[in-house]
This record gives structure tokens, sequence and C-alpha cells, in this order.
């Protein structure tokens, strides 16, 4: 399978890559992503001849169905990091807690947030990249929390890979920051900056785009990747957990073979959504995807009204901070699929330059089509956090803006997956001002508070968090992002 450019080709660089081309350089012409030139078909076929299929077996086929250019080996061990999630044989419960409302629970990863489902394997396959090319690759990561973590635990130690994290401080849970500062591999960088997530985000796409800053890699013999999902390498293992949860409502009888259903997603950067949006163009039964954000809800704007609006718009920090987002990458891929790359590029330079653009009604229609959305206030989101619980079921204030989402957005009584993309105790002040009331709760209390509440133990690996020695200490001013990377590599 080929890749192609979202924003159209500047003729001077090749019109299609292979996969590995696309993962190991991740940016293209005029500032556009790469994605594949055509998707397989995953039809009703292909669904029941995977009904006993365990994830890693599914996972190959649909890499396969992408013929990518990857070694089998080099797949298998990817896939076999699986191996190390809670449940080898499911690393992605499909857990009932409504009739009709079951939680894809997608957090069960060593660093315990559903970055791990796609970063976990990519790790594998771009380091073994590198090293079948000889080369060294510095790669950069923005985080609004998770990415970070999960960025840093699958590349620690691998060859011929350095990573540059950024983080906004102040704008993650204490529990996401410890996962980041504490890490001690002499391969990784942690920077703090002052600023929002888009800041972060919007210096990692300079970098990638700047020839000067490639050009002071190259003379340290450097290359250039990112771990965001603006990597392909991302999001071809989001769209499995997506099929697999299908797979799994069949198995436990909730649906019949072809039976539609909505996918409910929390919403940040997009990824998650459009791994949902490209398993649906493969032939995943879905009615519509719905998009839950938080106050942060330029997309729920974007799908009810066509207007993507960054005007007088600022971050508004949340008890859901991995969607404390404004500019969501991955919304470009579903333009360039639905408009094509010159009206993609035209829209995308009115953002970039005016901080606006409308969709005209025509591309408005095609759009609510596959989507539909609804956001949800902190204070909403703990009394369905509360509420949920009261039912049987903790959640993480990301997943409780689809219990909102769920109520608003559905037009047929259809079975719908909620995708919980972080655990509990990443989260836990929330968590236990929802539960108890109790407020201004430090991380480590809160944590204790929620178990005793609950009757559950607080895994080992966030526990162990605040016994650790804090090795990253970095905080600058986004102005300083360039000089201190260039610092770290040299």
């Amino acid at each position: 399978m080929m890749f192609i450019e979202t924003r159209g080709n500047d003729a001077t660089r090749p019109e299609k890559v292979r996969f590995s081309e696309a993962i190991l350089a991740p940016m293209c012409s005029f500032g556009g992503i790469y994605v594949p030139e055509s998707l397989p078909s995953l039809d009703q076929t292909f669904l029941k001849a995977h009904l006993d299929s365990d994830y890693k077996t599914l996972a190959r086929s649909i890499l396969e169905a992408f013929d990518i250019d990857i070694d089998a080996a080099v797949i298998d061990e990817a896939l076999n990091l699986y191996d190390g999630f809670d449940d080898p044989s499911n690393p992605v419960p499909v857990v009932k807690v409504m009739e009709d409302l079951y939680v894809a629970e997608l957090y069960h990863g060593p660093t315990r947030a559903f970055k791990d489902m796609a970063l976990q394997p990519f790790g594998v396959i771009l380091s073994s990249l590198a090293q079948a090319r000889d080369q060294d690759y510095l790669i950069l990561a923005a985080t609004s929390g998770d990415t970070g973590p999960a960025t840093l635990e699958t590349f620690k130690n691998r060859k011929n890979v350095r990573v540059a994290c950024l983080y906004p401080k102040g704008g993650t849970s204490d529990v996401q920051r410890l996962q980041m500062v504490t890490e001690d591999a002499t391969n990784l960088k942690v920077i703090g900056i002052r600023g929002d997530f888009d800041d972060a985000q919007t210096a990692l796409k300079t970098l990638l785009g700047s020839e000067s800053f490639n050009q002071k890699l190259s003379e340290k013999n450097i290359l250039l990747s990112a771990a965001n999902s603006v990597n392909f390498g991302r999001i071809i293992f989001q769209i499995v957990y997506h099929i697999h949860s299908y797979l799994e409502l069949i198995r436990q009888g909730a649906i019949e073979f072809g039976e539609k259903v909505y996918l409910d997603v929390p919403s940040g950067n997009f990824g998650n959504a459009l791994g949902g949006y490209y398993a649906m163009k493969m032939g995943l039964p879905v009615e519509k995807i719905i998009i839950a954000s938080n106050i942060n809800n330029v997309l729920t704007h974007l799908i009810k009204e066509g207007k993507y609006d960054l005007r007088d718009s600022a971050v508004i920090p949340t008890t859901s901070p991995a969607m404390d987002i404004l500019k969501s990458s991955n919304v470009e891929r579903v333009l360039f699929d639905l408009f094509g790359a010159e009206r993609t590029r035209e829209l995308m330079q009115q953002l970039d330059n005016e901080k606006f653009y409308k969709l005209s009604e025509t591309e408005l229609s095609r759009l609510q089509q596959i989507f539909t959305a609804d956001f949800c206030m902190d204070e909403e989101g703990k009394k369905y956090i509360r509420a949920t619980f009261e039912q049987g079921y903790l959640m993480d204030p990301h997943t409780a803006t689809c219990f909102k989402a769920y109520e608003t957005c559905r037009e047929k009584p259809l079975v719908t997956i909620v995708y919980s993309t972080a655990e509990w105790t990443k989260f836990s002040p929330t968590i236990a001002n929802a539960l108890t009331g109790e407020m201004d709760t430090h991380d480590q209390d809160a944590l204790k508070s929620i178990a005793k509440t609950a009757g559950i133990t607080i895994p080992a690996v966030v526990s162990e968090l605040f016994e650790k020695p804090i090795t990253q200490t970095t905080v600058i001013d986004k102005e300083d992002i360039e000089k201190e990377i260039l610092e770290f590599i040299s």
C-alpha cells in the first residue's frame, strides 16, 4: 500500500511513499500529513473469519490487509508487547455497563492509558527500521498527558532512537507528570513548557517542517520523526481496537453480525475517532461516530455548525486534560478523505493564517452523515462518574464525557461502544471529589481514598511513582524549545 499527502504534492517530494517512509518522515508537502492512497475492505466475511481470533491475530490480519512493508518477524515482535498488558489473552476488555452501552477499556497497558495500544508496537517498528538502515532518529512527542508517558515507555533504551517529549507544565495530572519526569533512560529528554498543549504541538509540527532544524540534525547524522498521531504508524494500530470491540459485542451476544453500532469517542487530537472512521470506511457496521468533548469544544462546533473557529480562543484547563486541545491534527485526514487535497490545503491554510474556516452546507452535510457531537462540562462529568459508580462501574473524567454524548447524540436505540481512554488512577483527585465530595486532595491521598471506597487495589505501576526520584527537571519558555532539544542531542 502506498501513502499520499493530505495537502497535495509540492514536486519536491515523492508523490507516493511506502508505509515505512511515511512513519519515518511523517510530515509532507505544504505542512500536510500522510494518508493511505486507498483502504482495504474488511467486510462481513473478514469479521466472521476473526470471530474467534485473539487480539494479536486480528491485528496481524489487519496489518496484512494494509500490505505494509514491515518484516513479519518485526510485526510479531511488536504485537507480542500486548502480552505485557493486564490480560494477555484480551488486552482490550469490553464491559457491559448498561443494557445498550458497553465500555471498551483501552488502558490496560504499562502507562494505564489508551496510547499504549498504538505506541507499544510502534516503538518496536520504528526502532527496527532505524537499526536496519543504520540510521539514528530523534523522535519528537508533544503530549496533553497520555502520549508522553506511552512514548517514553516504548522508546526507552531502544537502539538508534532518542526522544524529546514536550508537555505543558501544569497541564497534566500529577500521575501523568510523574510518569514522565521520573524516566531515567539516557535516550529520553522530557521538557516542560510554559504554555498549553497546542503550543507544544505547534512547536513539534514547526520543527518537523523546519529546513534549518533538520539541517542541524543532519550535521549530526540524525534524522527526525514524531510519535504523535500525525504519524500514521499510530493510527494504523488504533483501527484495530474498534474492530475488536465490535467482534466482542458479537461474542457476548449483544449484537448480531451486520448490526450497526455507535462508536462514542472522547476526542482531543482526533486520532482515536479517526481510527473508528477508517474502520467504518473499511466495512465495520457503524451508524455514526459520536464525538465527545469537554468545554474545549471546537469539534462540537465543527460537526454541528461546520465552523472551526480559534479566533479569540484559548485552551481552558479542565478535569479531562488530555482533551484540552483546540487544534485537532487528525481532522485534516477526514477533510482529505471527504473533500480532497486541494480543499484540505485551502481549509488548513485558512486555519493557520486566520484561525478560522467554514465548511459549505454540502460539506457539512457529508460530515454529519458520519459524525455527531456534544460536549460535557466538568461538573456534569463528575455527576456521570458518581452515578455510574453507584451502578457498579468506575471510570475516569474523559470516559464520563462519552456518557453525556450517549444521552444526547443517539438518534436510534442501537448498542453504543464507549472508548475509555485512561484508568481512574490517572485522575484520582477529580474522581475522589466526584465520589465523596473531598476537595483539593493530593493524588496519593485521592488514590487511597478511591481504592478504599471502591474496594480495589492501586496498580503498583502507579503507586510506585511517588517513591521514584525526579530525574527530568527542565521547564522552559516555548521559544527555547529548539535550543533545548539541540543541546540534548549534543
